[in-house]
C-alpha cells in the first residue's frame, strides 16, 4: 500500500449483493414460493468466507431467529493486476443490520479508507505481522501469495477478523460481489428512475461532436487527477428526476471527482446507496410480477454472489427475511458523511472514525440502531 495512493474510481460492485440479498427475500407472495427461491439460490456460488472470525460453535448451532449481521465486499480488482502482483483491495465495504423484530434493514458502509488495526495472520502461503492500515488493505493481505478461491476464502476471512476487532460484531453471513451481475440485472430491467440530488459529471463516459462515444477525462496510473480531453462532452446527470439507461446507472454510480458538492467518496456513497434503494423497488414493482422478466432477473440474482451463509441455509435467510421492503432500509453515514481524514507517514490520507460513528456500530452490535437513528437523525442518509 503505497504512501498516498489514490484509490482507483471503482464501480459500486456492492449494490448489487445487498440487492440480491434483499430481491430474493423480498416482494410479496410471488417471491415467497420454495420453488422460486430455490431458482435463485441454486446458482449462488458457496463457499467459506467467514473462517475463525465466526466461532465454530456459533457456526454449528446458528439460527435464523434473532438480529442478525451481514457483512458485503466488493472487490477492486483489474484483469491486469493478475500479471503485475497488484492485489486485489476491498472497494466496498457494507455491514447490513436485521434487528430481531425484522422491522426493517439498516446498511453501514465502512471507509475503505478507515484507519484501522490489522490482526495478525497467516493465510499458508504468506504471514501478516498485524499493524495498523487502512481497512480495505486487511483483504489485500489476507490474500498474498494465494489465486482464486482460496485467495478470496483468507482475503475475506482477514477482513472480518478486522471488522470484528474494530466493531465487536461477529458476522452472521457474509458475501463477495461480483459486478457482472449488477449489469445483468440492470440489462433485465431496462432502467431505473430516481432523483438525482447533486448535479453529476462523468469522467469516464462521454462524446465528441459527430455523436462517438468517447472518454472525457484521462486519469494518472492511480485513477487519479482527471485532466478535460479536448473536444470530448462528458455525460451530465443533472440534479432533478431521471431515468437511467443501464450504461447511465453504472456510470453515474461511479463518479466521485466532478460532484457539485465536492463530496467525494461520501458523494459517491450516497448516489449508491439511493441507485441501490431504486433498483430495489423498482425490481419488487415491477421485475418481480412480470411473467417475461422474472426467470432472467433471478437468474441474474442468483449469480451475483459468493456467499458464506453462516451455517443458515440460504432458503431460510430468504424465507426469515421475505417481509423487508426496500423503503423500509435505512442507509446511515459514517462521520456524519463528513472527511475526517489526517496523513500517516508511509500510508498517506487516512480516514478517522470519529466517537459517534463508533457508537452507532456498537448500536449495530447491540440491536438498538432504531435509538442511534431516533438520536442523529442527520446520520440518515438522503434516498
Amino acid at each position: 500500500m503505497g504512501a498516498g495512493r489514490r484509490r482507483s474510481p471503482v464501480w459500486a460492485r456492492w449494490l448489487i449483493g445487498v440487492g440480491a440479498l434483499l430481491l430474493v427475500v423480498s416482494g410479496g407472495a410471488i417471491i415467497a414460493t420454495r420453488v422460486l427461491i430455490n431458482s435463485a439460490t441454486n446458482a449462488i456460488q458457496q463457499q467459506s468466507l467467514l473462517g475463525e472470525a465466526q466461532d465454530a460453535d456459533q457456526r454449528a448451532h446458528a439460527q435464523i431467529t434473532g438480529a442478525k449481521n451481514i457483512l458485503l465486499v466488493g472487490l477492486d480488482t483489474r484483469p491486469s493486476w493478475a500479471k503485475t502482483g497488484e492485489l486485489s483491495r476491498s472497494d466496498s465495504i457494507i455491514l447490513l443490520h436485521v434487528p430481531a423484530d425484522r422491522s426493517g434493514a439498516y446498511m453501514i458502509s465502512l471507509p475503505r479508507d478507515s484507519y484501522v488495526r490489522i490482526p495478525a495472520y497467516d493465510n499458508g502461503a504468506q504471514r501478516y505481522a498485524g499493524g495498523k492500515n487502512k481497512i480495505n488493505s486487511a483483504f489485500a493481505y489476507g490474500s498474498r501469495g494465494l489465486t482464486g478461491a482460496a485467495a478470496e476464502s483468507h482475503g475475506f476471512e482477514l477482513l472480518a477478523l478486522t471488522v470484528k476487532n474494530l466493531t465487536g460484531i461477529t458476522p452472521d453471513a457474509a458475501a463477495i460481489i461480483d459486478f457482472s451481475g449488477f449489469t445483468k440485472v440492470l440489462q433485465v430491467l431496462g432502467k431505473v428512475c430516481m432523483y438525482v440530488d447533486e448535479n453529476v459529471t462523468s469522467i469516464h463516459i462521454g462524446h465528441t461532436a459527430d455523436g462517438k462515444p468517447a472518454v472525457p477525462y484521462k486519469t494518472d496510473s492511480a485513477g487519479a487527477n482527471p485532466r478535460k480531453v479536448p473536444g470530448v462532452t462528458p455525460n451530465f446527470y443533472p440534479k432533478g428526476n431521471h431515468c437511467f439507461t443501464p450504461t447511465e446507472a453504472l456510470d453515474y454510480a461511479r463518479q466521485r471527482d466532478l460532484l457539485a458538492n465536492h463530496d467525494s467518496d461520501y458523494g459517491r456513497q450516497r448516489h449508491q446507496q439511493q441507485l441501490l434503494k431504486a433498483i430495489l423497488k423498482q425490481t419488487v414493482h415491477e421485475g418481480l410480477t412480470s411473467p417475461t422478466k422474472l426467470p432472467g432477473l433471478l437468474t441474474a440474482i442468483g449469480k451475483t454472489m459468493t456467499v458464506d451463509s453462516g451455517g443458515i441455509s440460504l432458503e431460510d435467510w430468504a424465507f426469515a427475511m421475505k417481509g423487508i421492503d426496500p423503503d423500509q432500509i435505512t442507509t446511515l453515514k459514517t462521520n456524519g458523511g463528513k472527511f475526517n481524514s489526517r496523513s500517516v507517514p508511509g500510508i498517506g490520507d487516512v480516514e478517522i472514525l470519529d466517537a459517534t460513528s463508533m457508537a452507532m456500530l456498537r448500536a449495530a452490535k447491540d440491536d438498538d440502531l432504531a435509538a442511534f437513528v431516533a438520536a442523529h437523525p442527520t446520520w440518515v442518509a438522503s434516498s
